[in-house]
């Protein structure tokens, strides 16, 4: 059973190998908000995430029960890498099974920890499917990333260290997937300080858990779609559902572009790095969907760090055309000598600077005489681009945008 006891006994076996991740002020979302915001970084937590918590009280206790035995786990990653860890530090087997879509960074970090990985399906649902029949048949413990008791009194650790820091909270926001993040921290807190708001936010894109919050019963989805790979659980469990309506006061969804957005502020503004599943409270906090009294003293988790780069670099790309601080242009010019030139002199004059060019004059698409460039500026805000526009429009360019 979940109570505050059994996630004492879990902070004791936890707290060996977890990290007491910083409980930190932030002075710049306080500001934006008008809240008082604390970020729980468990992106600096061993392994990236904080679900080594869950995964090695979990083993500890088998361990404890001298069950030596293998142990398998379905995971987009965050898991999978607590397991593995948890499964060394005990010398047990571990087996992984992963989605197909899963992130690169996250198989290797798997099998850097000794785990043998399997890659299954195309989401958790599919290979959380496969690992259930695949532990059956070779006899080992399966170990569910949130519909336990003992890994989700592991996740409530998280509570007891941010509560000993800021004894006065007044809410926590905590990310939703399968739930089992949500149950111990809500548990954890509600005993340890009833008053204390625990607000659950997932993405809008993989919403079976906000629904079924909202139904008060569980309500499954037939897919997800959500760069928050970490919270994209089809299935809602009727195991964390039952604590989650018990402790939880509110649950907020946001969109894609409100978590690239976040995981872009974090990155750049509090030099903290965050997967999309990490980044959904602020998110929320970001786009006003934390109702609270101003002035409120608000703990938002960070719940992984580990992103893809690939993931990344396409967030920060996206993020800078939408601040205005890139532009792409697709320039037609006369196909003669002195034309380019021309045309770069314009960028030139008004300080638009180039960080990608292209010139194409064979395009069935041109008419005869006439070229494109494509070309990547880089600018200074909204004001800038307009300026670019009225130029080249002044100077008879014809131009299109592209995003």
């Amino acid at each position: 059973m979940l109570d505050l006891k059994s996630i004492e006994k879990a902070y004791k076996r936890v707290e060996e190998v977890a990290y007491r991740t910083p409980f930190s002020y932030t002075p710049i979302l306080s500001e934006m908000s008008g809240f008082e915001v604390y970020l729980k970084k468990e992106n600096l937590q061993r392994t990236g995430a904080f679900k080594l918590r869950g995964a090695f009280n979990k083993i500890a206790l088998l361990a404890e029960e001298g069950q030596k035995g293998g142990v398998v786990a379905a995971s987009a990653g965050n898991h999978a890498q607590g397991v593995a860890f948890s499964a060394k530090y005990f010398g047990i087997d571990a087996t992984i099974i992963m989605p197909e879509s899963t992130p690169l960074t996250k198989i290797q970090g798997v099998k850097e920890f000794g785990a043998a990985v399997i890659l299954h399906g195309a989401n958790y649902d599919e290979a959380y499917a496969y690992a259930i029949n695949f532990a059956k048949e070779n006899h080992c413990t399966f170990v569910h990333p949130f519909a336990d008791d003992e890994v989700m009194a592991g996740q409530g650790t998280i509570a007891i260290e941010m509560i000993e820091e800021v004894k006065d909270l007044d809410a926590i926001v905590v990310p939703v997937g399968g739930g089992g993040l949500i149950s111990g921290i809500a548990c954890a807190s509600k005993s340890l300080q009833n008053t204390i708001k625990v607000i659950g936010v997932s993405a809008e894109g993989a919403p079976a858990m906000k629904n079924s919050y909202d139904a008060k019963k569980p309500l499954d989805t037939l897919n997800v779609r959500t760069i928050a790979d970490g919270i994209a659980v089809r299935d809602a469990s009727p195991v964390t559902l039952k604590y989650i309506l018990e402790y939880v006061d509110a649950f907020k969804g946001v969109s894609e572009d409100e978590i690239a957005s976040a995981i872009l502020f974090l990155l750049e503004r509090q030099k903290v790095l965050v997967e999309g599943a990490g980044a959904v409270g602020v998110a929320a906090l970001m786009h006003g969907k934390i109702d609270l009294p101003k002035g409120s003293k608000v703990g938002i988790v960070l719940s992984g760090g580990n992103i893809d780069v690939t993931m990344l670099s396409l967030i920060i790309e996206k993020g800078l055309m939408k601040s205005a601080r890139k532009m792409k242009l697709v320039v037609t010019l006369v196909d003669k000598p002195g034309a380019l030139h021309a045309f770069t002199k314009i960028l030139s004059d008004i300080n638009a600077n180039i960080v990608q060019i292209g010139y194409d004059r064979t395009s069935t698409n041109l008419e005869f005489g006439d070229a494109h460039v494509l070309v990547a500026l880089e600018t200074k805000g909204a004001e800038h681009q307009e300026l670019i526009r009225q130029e080249l429009k002044k100077n008879g360019f014809a131009f299109r945008e592209e995003q």
